[in-house]
């Protein structure tokens, strides 16, 4: 049997069970005794609750990746790639081409198995815990607009990483990383203005208190932004987030409506107080130049794998080609990608506490911060106990717990 093959395949098992370690255990770390800091935000009822929601959502979780696991074995040993590569060589229109043609049906076809377990998780889980505010037009549209984003943005930089490998040579992935680097930051420049109000409407904030608080602490530690905006969250879910986006004076702060009715003016400032803790600290400078990193290195080995016989064999692959090496590489990519994750998390975890810590500093109110992280967790029906293993492969954020007690150090 083709070594690439069972190592592919060994792969795919392996993260899956991986992920499946991680979860159990996290569910082991279930417990029925409500932590002393959340008895006056949280009663027994709403606990058991929050742990039922992470116990469905895990579940369904586990069976979807399982489900795609097997789907995704079968197509590999019934030669499916090489079905949609003859395909798309039939129109003869040269490698860049055919790769768009090729990619677009992989994806297509991903899109269309992923909808149904997005359908039940919007409109069976989220609905049974009383989150889900889509409607059926709402959630079709948000289909096609990812799909046609998906189409747009996606191909444009896989045909111009096609082309650098098709005509640059030893070289080319350099070109390609510097392309790709300088395209999402691109699009992430572009986003707020073009990308985010084709899904969200984002109405500057009313006059009052708390956009007078928000411009004055701004203001005070010389935070350039070009406004304060809220985003209809509500229309999909009962949830709450804030964020925000843009870079320099072109910075926007978004609100969603479903954050501003259950926060108190102060624990809105302390929540953005420590989102300008990530810009002040340097924290998104210091992602992008992680990303630009990791993407080279991503690239590198990926040229490595080029046009690999053994690799496209393994795939059943008739004939050799720039974009299905690109897209065979990332089965290998898998526990790299893993490695990547654990750091960045941790990294991420750490980027959390500083804001929170810049947040205690400046803005000087420590329980308006507690109060918003208690309730945001509340609301959200977060996990307040998750296991340590679940931490460090899955979260950005550390756990609520942990930061109310940093917050209070």
């Amino acid at each position: 049997m083709n070594i690439y093959l069972i190592l592919v395949l060994l792969l795919l098992v392996s993260d899956y069970f991986l992920s499946l370690v991680v979860n159990l255990l996290n569910l082991s770390a279930i417990t029925t005794e409500l932590p002393q800091e959340f008895k006056d935000s949280y009663d027994s009822e709403k606990y058991a609750k929050s742990q039922s929601y992470l116990k469905d959502n895990t579940k369904f979780g586990l069976v979807t990746r399982a489900i795609f696991l097997v789907v995704t074995i079968i197509f590999i040993l019934l030669g499916g790639f090489n079905i949609i590569d003859g395909f798309a060589r039939s129109f003869n229109k040269g490698p860049v081409i055919t790769g768009l043609v090729f990619m677009a049906i992989l994806v297509l076809l991903g899109q269309l198995v992923d909808i149904f377990f997005s359908a039940y998780h919007t409109f069976v889980i989220e609905q049974k815990y009383g989150f889900n505010r889509t409607t059926v037009k709402t959630f079709i549209g948000d289909f096609f607009k990812q799909l046609l984003l998906t189409f747009i943005l996606g191909g444009i930089i896989l045909a111009i990483i096609l082309l650098f490998f098709e005509i640059a040579g030893a070289m080319a992935w350099v070109y390609c990383w510097i392309a790709t680097v300088c395209f999402e930051l691109f699009v992430v420049f572009i986003s707020p203005v073009v990308i985010m109000p084709m899904f969200n409407k984002f109405i500057p904030l009313e006059e009052g208190e708390l956009k007078q608080k928000i411009e004055d602490y701004a203001k005070k530690h010389n935070f350039a932004m070009q406004g304060v905006y809220t985003i209809d969250g509500s229309k999909r879910s009962s949830k709450s987030n804030a964020f925000f986006a843009g870079f320099g004076k072109s910075r926007r702060i978004a609100l969603y409506d479903t954050l501003i009715k259950q926060h108190t003016t102060d624990e809105l400032v302390a929540i953005l107080a420590h989102e300008m803790g990530h810009y002040k600290l340097n924290h998104i400078l210091k992602n992008i130049l992680m990303s630009i990193v990791t993407t080279g290195a991503m690239f590198f080995l990926m040229s490595l794998f080029l046009n690999n016989s053994q690799l496209f064999a393994a795939f059943k692959m008739e004939q050799l080609s720039i974009y299905a090496s690109l897209l065979f590489f990332g089965f290998l990519f898998t526990p790299i990608q893993t490695a990547i994750g654990i750091f960045s998390n941790a990294f991420s975890r750490k980027c959390e506490f500083e804001a929170d810590k810049y947040c205690k500093d400046t803005f000087g109110n420590t329980e308006a911060m507690v109060g918003a992280l208690k309730k945001l967790s509340v609301n959200n029906l977060s996990n307040l106990t998750p296991h340590p293993v679940k931490v460090i492969f899955s979260y950005t954020h550390p756990p609520v717990l942990e930061r109310i007690k940093a917050l209070r150090k």
